[in-house]
């Protein structure tokens, strides 16, 4: 039975951590996902170098890799450094499956932040339905288009966050 028409045919990668063989293939989607803004090979094998501080997950489905992400933690913070889909597996969810499995490796860090370009509008999306705030932004830092630097903060750090102390004559009697 083959697929309708339209529908996507990746349908449930597997995401596993990224290992050594997978940067040259995942430098090939750089180029082919990002252009002249693309990370080359040296600069993936500076970043899987970086372990266990820099976390990297490779989504992969038929054999063949479909999407990426990392995450660099220190400290209360962690970044979020790359999120990336495959055009054929865009649409199936998972941009947010990557996102849910970096935000779990961040677990313990007060805040999670990241940037995104002011006019990836899916990426915005997604990262606005799991609760990340824009904090500010980066003029023409990709060129002629704004960077949207985001942070969600953890369920205490959020409460904590909001608190507004209370002043003592607002409490008097």
């Amino acid at each position: 039975m083959t697929a309708p028409t339209g529908v996507k045919a990746i349908l449930a990668p597997t995401i596993r951590a990224t290992r050594w063989p997978d940067l040259a293939e995942l430098a090939r989607l750089e180029v082919e996902l990002f252009g002249s803004a693309a990370w080359s090979e040296a600069v993936w094998w500076a970043e899987l170098a970086g372990r266990p501080r820099r976390a990297y997950l490779t989504a992969e489905a038929g054999g063949r890799v479909v999407g990426y992400a990392g995450l660099d933690r220190v400290g209360s913070v962690a970044d979020v450094m790359t999120i990336a889909v495959t055009p054929a597996a865009r649409g199936t969810g998972l941009g947010r499956r990557l996102l849910s499995a970096l935000l779990e490796l961040a677990d313990g860090a007060e805040a999670v932040m990241l940037e995104v370009r002011a006019d990836n509008e899916s990426a915005r999306s997604l990262y606005e339905s799991v609760g990340f705030e824009l904090v500010s932004t980066r003029a023409r830092y990709y060129g002629e288009v704004d960077a949207l630097v985001l942070r969600r903060l953890r369920p205490a750090a959020l409460r904590r966050a909001r608190i507004t102390p209370v002043n003592a004559e607002e409490s008097s009697p």
